[in-house]
């Protein structure tokens, strides 16, 4: 299959270039391929006509967003329009990467794909704006893969993050907030689910994290025990450690419409085991 994907120099843009190298691949990102300049795109399409679009490239610096939130709607909704217009004129399918800060976390439960999103955030109200103008262009060859809580080969990352303050193991405890709880989604099972994705079309919004959940901290905890980290942890409130922009405490999402059509994601514990045989940190 002819495959195309946007960011693909991003953390997970390049596992997809390693798990999809079956496929012809085209990486579109910058500087040969801007996704607010619709010429680009357009003659990118037309050059390699792929039959599907992985569309990777977003901003999702967070906080970042907060403080420029014209520049977030500019890449995370425009962006995302400019590309469903390109593969709409191409005959393609897009398959887009979204988020759970579509949702605003209050939940008690996990989120299901027909929850009425409220993101709570620039950021994820960018993100959703760009499903929709997804959704809207390419009504009927559209996926939407919200994933959450990403971490991959190369970082940035949660775990690169944890991992580099933890070679100091004479450091004071590392505090880690325990009151977030999510579904910890290595970009291998990502890519796993995105190649399933490619043969088994699902049209609309699907989730995609992994199975399983813990805090931060839970993440934190299994991570440095798996890897050998001595440095100790300590586990803190997300009021401890306050940002820009507001952390979602629930971030988990149900994967109804994967398990119905017969996928079940990699356990969280099983991806994070798999990441650390081959990440050299």
């Amino acid at each position: 299959m002819r495959v195309l994907i946007t960011g693909g120099k991003g953390m997970l843009g390049r596992t997809l270039q390693r798990r999809l190298a079956g496929h012809e691949l085209f990486v579109a990102d910058l500087p040969e391929v801007d996704m607010t300049d619709p010429a680009q795109l357009r003659e990118a399409m037309r050059t390699f006509r792929p039959e599907t679009v992985i569309h990777c490239a977003a901003m999702t610096k967070v906080d970042d967003c907060e403080s420029k939130r014209e520049l977030a709607f500019l890449l995370n909704e425009t962006g995302s329009r400019n590309v469903a217009v390109a593969a709409a004129d191409a005959g393609a399918r897009v398959i887009g990467i979204s988020t759970d800060y579509v949702f605003d976390g209050h939940a008690a439960r996990p989120y299901s794909e027909t929850d009425e999103p409220a993101p709570a955030t620039v950021y994820g109200a960018s993100k959703l704006a760009g499903e929709r103008a997804i959704a809207e262009v390419l009504p009927d060859r559209h996926t939407i893969l919200r994933i959450a809580w990403l971490y991959g080969s190369g970082g940035p990352s949660f775990v690169h993050t944890l991992m580099r303050l933890g070679a100091d193991a004479a450091g004071a405890p590392l505090k880690v907030v325990d009151d977030q709880i999510g579904n910890p989604t290595s970009t291998d099972a990502v890519a796993e689910v995105l190649a399933w994705l490619l043969d088994h079309p699902i049209n609309g919004v699907v989730h995609g994290s992994c199975e399983g959940e813990t805090t931060w901290y839970g993440l934190a905890r299994t991570l440095f025990e798996r890897a050998g980290v001595k440095r100790p942890l300590q586990p803190c409130t997300t009021a401890e450690f306050p940002r820009p922009a507001p952390r979602p405490a629930n971030s988990r999402l149900e994967k109804a419409r994967l398990h119905e059509a017969g996928f079940r994601m990699a356990e969280w514990q099983d991806a994070l085991a798999r990441f650390l045989q081959t990440e050299r940190f």
